[in-house]
């Protein structure tokens, strides 16, 4: 079975988590996705814990459906392979400071010369421009910095490191796809290809929905536990007698008078819309109250059968076996070389011609290098060559 992007054909040079993240959700679609590394540099992931066996899972998973390519970007001969390979990979993912690539002799302008279809996709922490571009930073820097900690968290604690990495996936990942994939359809249209600026900063920044919209507009600037979605309202978790979790998100009346009738009390249905601080602090104590008085397994029972936007909050044990994550298949069976199939969380994107099913977890560095020079008409002579001077691995 073809993808629906099984016409794209893109080289890798990203390590880390972002470019990793993009290049898995293409190869999932269908993209044949070439991952380039150098046979010195360790990409952190591979030695990421968890292992499972050998192999670092966070690895294993976000490379899975790649081939990887091993070269010293060094030597002249590393960087004509580059060149060759460009004329049939016409779209790189590249996440090196600005100027990296330039220096190897594989950026935008020397690609560009030698394919003007090239599609150059750079993901980096704030951008080819400006005065942080230089700057290293990850992801709860890029939070800080675009003003997204200064309003997550408690105000008796403070901002909170977060579980997922924001900026990085959503910021990086998912903004690079974006525009890798934008670019494609001017392509299709103009025949021309294009650099694509990707900063996570800027996309962290843009995340900004609806509190930066309200001060923009009209100046009101979000703190800690101040706004409707963020701990300022009800709208928050509330633990139960048995020190578990639950999410209540009851916005709309109707999911506010289901939820103070499920807990005994129809009356507070009435403060759901108050804009007074101390109001709302008072709610919240009262349903806090209320879910204290059971247990956790008690409250599912009570919501489970009610439609009020009240949820249980789950570990990631017993996320993968809630029905309805069951229900969309969101673990798949991946192959390893000479090992029982490996789980690990599927594409989540539904398509109704389905998607290929996964070939191989992550591969070992540089495991497909001397195929991809065959396919580029090397010799064995000239590959031995090429191995014996440190060129590939």
């Amino acid at each position: 079975m073809h993808g629906p992007l099984s016409s794209l054909k893109i080289l890798d040079f990203s390590t880390l988590l972002p470019g990793p993240f993009a290049s898995l959700l293409l190869a999932d679609m269908g993209a044949e996705v070439l991952r380039v590394e150098s046979p010195s540099r360790v990409d952190l992931l591979r030695v990421w814990p968890p292992h499972d066996g050998d192999v670092s899972a966070s690895h294993a998973y976000l490379n899975r459906n790649k081939r990887g390519i091993s070269l010293d970007l060094k030597q002249p001969e590393a960087v004509a392979v580059i060149k060759q390979l460009v004329l049939d990979y016409d779209i790189v993912l590249e996440q090196f400071r600005p100027g990296v690539m330039d220096k190897l002799g594989v950026g935008y302008a020397a690609l560009k010369a030698i394919n003007p279809k090239l599609i150059y996709v750079s993901i980096t922490g704030y951008g080819q421009t400006g005065p942080y571009k230089d700057r290293a930073g990850h992801d709860i820097n890029y939070l800080a910095l675009s003003g997204i900690a200064s309003y997550t968290g408690r105000r008796d604690g403070g901002p909170l490191p977060l579980g997922v990495q924001v900026a990085d996936i959503a910021g990086g990942s998912l903004h690079g796809v974006t525009g890798l994939l934008a670019a494609v359809i001017q392509r299709q249209v103009t025949g021309e290809g294009q650099q694509v600026d990707i900063s996570m900063t800027d996309c962290a920044f843009s995340l900004h929905a609806m509190a930066g919209a309200g001060y923009l507009a009209a100046g009101v600037e979000p703190g800690l536990e101040d706004q409707l979605l963020n701990g300022g309202s009800f709208y928050d978790y509330y633990q139960t007698r048995d020190g578990r979790w639950f999410a209540v998100a009851s916005l709309e009346p109707q999911f506010m008078q289901a939820l103070c009738t499920a807990i005994g009390r129809p009356e507070l249905a009435a403060c759901e819309l108050s804009s007074q601080a101390h109001e709302q602090q008072a709610l919240k104590r009262e349903i806090q109250q209320a879910f204290a008085t059971r247990d956790f397994a008690e409250w599912c029972s009570v919501f489970e059968a009610l439609d009020a936007c009240v949820e249980p909050m789950l570990s990631l044990a017993e996320a993968l076996e809630h029905p309805q994550l069951k229900a969309r298949q969101l673990v798949t069976e991946v192959p390893r070389e000479g090992a029982s199939p490996q789980p690990q969380i599927a594409c989540p994107i539904k398509f109704s011609s389905g998607l290929p099913a996964p070939r191989h977890i992550g591969a070992p560095q540089g495991a497909h290098t001397e195929e991809v020079l065959r396919e580029l008409g090397y010799s064995p002579a000239r590959i031995a060559e090429l191995k014996a001077d440190k060129i590939v691995a």
